[in-house]
């Protein structure tokens, strides 16, 4: 049984920094790629960043730019998404996903297994 397991939210002021984690069961880290999504209240969820199989490529979307890095320990079966520099309109539930076919990375309908999720609340 595949098991996502997401952890890492929390409370912050703009400008901290917060590093969540994905720690996969029921699978190897290095058979999947990863995404990361997130589900503000009222909104539709929305592509974060992805990771390939191999973490030789990464994907994010323009808001996180320069923020945001994901990043996979194999060792740990465990991907990271560090987030620098949170605004409030990152106030969102954090998703991680596994993709085990090609596609595109930044369409969640290509993704087959979630975790439950994590909220990160940034105040001004």
């Amino acid at each position: 049984q595949v098991q996502l397991v997401e952890s890492g939210g929390g409370l912050v002021q703009a400008g901290d920094s917060l590093r969540l984690s994905c720690v996969a069961s029921g699978l190897t880290f290095s058979s999947y790629a990863t995404g990361w999504f997130r589900q503000a209240p009222g909104k539709e969820r929305e592509f974060v960043a992805a990771i390939s199989r191999s973490g030789l490529s990464t994907f994010y979307t323009d808001s996180v730019k320069g923020r945001f890095t994901i990043s996979g320990d194999n060792a740990k079966n465990t991907v990271y998404l560090q987030m620098n520099s949170l605004k409030p309109e990152d106030t969102a539930v954090y998703y991680c996903a596994v993709k085990y076919y090609s596609g595109n990375y930044r369409n969640q309908y290509q993704y087959d297994d979630w975790g439950q999720g994590t909220q990160v609340t940034v105040s001004s």
